[in-house]
């Protein structure tokens, strides 16, 4: 990187950091530190909740998802607006009527102590774990670009997070997103403009889409109802509407968002503010990996995209037989390029079929790559789809706007980061250490949220240096949502909506429902985003049923 990317780069995020420090640096109680004293108005709770989702996997990993699969990962959010009416108007209304802390302390007061623990543990695994992941993925950006040890990078990130989480509770996480959201926003703006206009001039953007649509980049909507299919309609209007209503009705790192709204008007409102904005953010996350797309069909496409995985290939008895796919990509790049550079290619079906066999082979080509990276020893990683967008970042973007970029991904990690981390601090303060260990001084609880905010910033480091790409970290991410939110999922909806139900009932059934999702996961029977509707439904069942059970015993 030049010297003008690392001064944006450097300045963007001194200035988040300080700022949040600056901004909430003192707590007088566990209100202030936790709930950011309810001074959040609606516009930063609607940021707040965006920013905590919107992490660093969100831009790495999303448009290498349109890159690779097209445009019908958009279809996971479409249950995401129905979920926030839900919660607007049922489980806001309760938090808040409560005026509880954490999301689990409305369990205990619904059943009893073991099923608000049992949760809150739940939850403290499946976002420990997650934290970790959102930690892990700016240092593939970092390594990327320093060729810096990932592990250094892990811990470098894990340390930044930590600090302004620790120092300002959940209102410097707020205050921070906000301007974190500025700075995504304006980046993915200009990178759009940017790839538009890096085109070869004679190719509008209705060409782009036209070359993208053949290559069926642009399948928005699939309404077939094959279960292993993970993103359908059916599957994002189902499954994508539990897995939302668990995150953002049960998570704590979303709960605490809202919480800590000035009212429950305010509190309403950013939901809905995220429910209107959420879709078409992604759609134009989507969009841009599209075209990056139509731009590597004009310019020649690399065999593999993580170029520290193509080195590490080349100093092993396979770089005969791997410069050979290499050779053979650029050769069929040149065939395309004949097809698409005829003045009427976008109106001759001829030349266009002729050009899809060639971008066929181009892709046989590159899986065959892949699989020789595969046999490698030691293993290195084949899958390279979060590094195709940090790859045209750092290859292709001007000055400046590379440490922009760079600076939208990092900020989109360091704000999920914090959010996670201050949840699950508060959850275990809250739920676990205040829950069974009194003490009448509230600076003392402040003290132990800023404890365990160290605590699992180091147990998220530690998920992080151990982890490793899934198929890509965002379907990572969605996966060990989905392993527990169903299941979270029906024990709110039994307390909410469903009072006959005890405590006993639900306790047992969902030991049980959360054995069997992770046995149904493990046989690998559905997709992913299923789990959450067969978790929540399968518990609600088993409850209902062991309570009949407990009731005619009785």
């Amino acid at each position: 990187m030049a010297l003008i990317d690392w001064t944006v780069l450097s300045f963007t995020l001194i200035f988040i950091i300080a700022y949040g420090i600056w901004k909430n640096n003192s707590h007088k109680n566990i209100k202030d530190y936790i709930k950011g004293g309810n001074q959040a108005s609606w516009f930063t709770v609607g940021l707040s909740v965006m920013a905590t989702q919107a992490s660093a996997i969100t831009f790495l990993s999303t448009p290498g998802q349109a890159f690779n699969d097209g445009m019908g990962f958009v279809q996971f959010y479409f249950g995401l607006p129905f979920a926030m009416i839900i919660i607007c108007l049922f489980f806001l209304p309760v938090y808040h009527k409560l005026k509880v802390f954490t999301a689990y302390e409305f369990l205990e007061k619904r059943f009893d102590l073991k099923t608000r623990t049992l949760t809150a543990i739940l939850f403290l695994i499946q976002r420990g774990l997650a934290a970790g992941i959102t930690i892990y993925a700016p240092a593939i950006i970092l390594s990327a670009v320093l060729g810096w040890n990932m592990k250094v990078l892990v811990v470098i990130i894990g340390l930044l997070v930590i600090l302004y989480t620790l120092i300002g509770g959940t209102q410097a996480v707020n205050v921070t997103q906000k301007q974190q959201m500025f700075i995504i926003f304006s980046g993915m703006i200009a990178a759009f403009i940017f790839i538009v206009r890096s085109l070869p001039e004679n190719i509008t953007f209705s060409n782009a889409l036209q070359l993208a649509g053949m290559n069926d980049k642009l399948d928005v909507l699939d309404f077939s109802f094959d279960l292993d299919n993970r993103y359908t309609f059916w599957s994002g209007i189902t499954g994508g509407l539990f897995l939302s209503l668990s995150y953002f009705g049960t998570d704590q790192s979303q709960v605490q968002r809202y919480l800590s709204g000035k009212s429950l008007i305010e509190s309403q409102r950013g939901l809905i503010m995220n429910g209107f904005l959420k879709i078409p953010m992604q759609f134009f996350i989507l969009i841009i990996g599209v075209l990056v797309f139509v731009f590597f069909q004009y310019e020649k496409t690399p065999i593999h995209f993580n170029a520290n995985v193509v080195e590490k290939v080349k100093e092993t008895d396979k770089r005969e037989a791997f410069n050979a796919l290499v050779t053979a990509n650029e050769i069929i790049h040149l065939e395309k390029q004949k097809h698409l550079n005829q003045e009427d290619f976008f109106f001759n079906s001829q030349l266009q079929g002729q050009y899809l066999l060639m971008e066929k082979k181009a892709e046989e080509n590159r899986a065959e790559a892949k699989k020789l990276i595969e046999k490698i020893e030691p293993k290195v990683d084949a899958n390279d789809k979060d590094y195709i967008f940090i790859y045209f970042i750092l290859n292709y973007l001007p000055q400046g706007l590379i440490g922009l970029l760079i600076a939208v991904i990092l900020s989109a990690a360091m704000s999920s980061s914090a959010s996670e981390i201050n949840a699950l601090s508060a959850t275990t303060v809250i739920d676990l250490y205040k829950r069974y260990k009194s003490n009448n001084n509230q600076k003392h609880y402040v003290w132990a949220g800023r404890a365990f905010t160290l605590v699992w910033g180091i147990i998220s480091i530690g998920f992080a240096l151990v982890g490793n790409l899934f198929e890509n970290l965002i379907q990572l991410i969605n996966i060990i949502g989905s392993l527990f939110y169903g299941t979270i999922l029906g024990i709110f909806l039994i307390a909410i909506f469903n009072k006959s139900i005890k405590a006993n009932a639900i306790f047992v059934a969902t030991i049980i429902t959360e054995i069997i999702v992770l046995f149904v996961f493990y046989n690998d029977w559905v997709s992913f985003l299923w789990l959450n509707v067969i978790g929540a439904l399968l518990n609600v069942f088993n409850a209902f049923i062991i309570q009949q059970i407990i009731k005619n015993k009785a």
